[in-house]
C-alpha cells in the first residue's frame, strides 16, 4: 500500500520535506488525490483516537497553488468524516505561509509542540523565510452524530 501511495512522493514532500517523517504516518493514514488532468494535490489523514482525525499532510503542486485545490481537498475531508469525527486537526509550523490559510479554512489554533521541527528533522526547514521550530496545532470541529441529530 505505501508503495503505491509513494508515487505520489513529490507532492508529499512538498508538505513534508523528510521522507522518512512521512514514512512514519503513510501506512497507517487514507491518501487523497485532487486531479485535474494529473495529480494536483494530496492530503493524507490518520485517525489519532478520541474522535480526532489528523491531517498529517497536504500540498498542492507549485504550478496549481492559489487556484482552491486545497481548499477544496480540506472541504472534501471535513464533508467525508463529518459525524464520524469530533475534531479535524492539523499541525504546521509557525510560518506566515500556512497558519493564515488555516486560519481562513475556519481552524482555531489548539497548542504547540516545543521545537518538534529542530528535533525530529535533520535539517533546519524554512517556510516564507522563517525557520520552522515549533509545530502548531490548529482544530476545526466536525461534530460528532450526536450533535447532528
Amino acid at each position: 500500500m505505501k508503495e503505491r501511495k509513494k508515487r505520489y512522493l513529490d507532492l508529499l514532500l512538498l508538505g513534508d520535506e523528510q521522507e522518512d517523517m512521512i514514512d512514519r504516518y503513510l501506512d497507517r493514514g487514507t491518501m487523497y488525490l485532487l486531479e485535474d488532468g494529473g495529480p494536483v494535490a494530496q492530503c493524507v489523514v490518520t485517525d489519532e483516537g478520541n474522535g480526532v482525525l489528523e491531517i498529517k499532510n497536504i500540498a498542492v503542486a507549485p504550478q496549481c497553488q492559489g487556484q482552491g485545490y486545497g481548499r477544496a481537498l480540506l472541504r472534501f475531508v471535513e464533508e467525508a468524516y463529518a459525524g464520524r469525527y469530533a475534531v479535524l486537526q492539523v499541525g504546521t509550523g509557525d510560518s506566515p505561509l500556512t497558519l493564515p490559510f488555516y486560519e481562513k479554512c475556519g481552524f482555531a489554533r489548539s497548542h504547540t509542540v516545543k521545537n518538534f521541527f529542530t528535533e525530529n528533522y535533520d535539517h533546519p526547514i524554512f517556510e516564507g523565510g522563517v525557520q520552522l521550530v515549533d509545530m502548531v496545532y490548529l482544530r476545526k470541529n466536525l461534530g460528532n452524530k450526536e450533535d447532528r441529530l
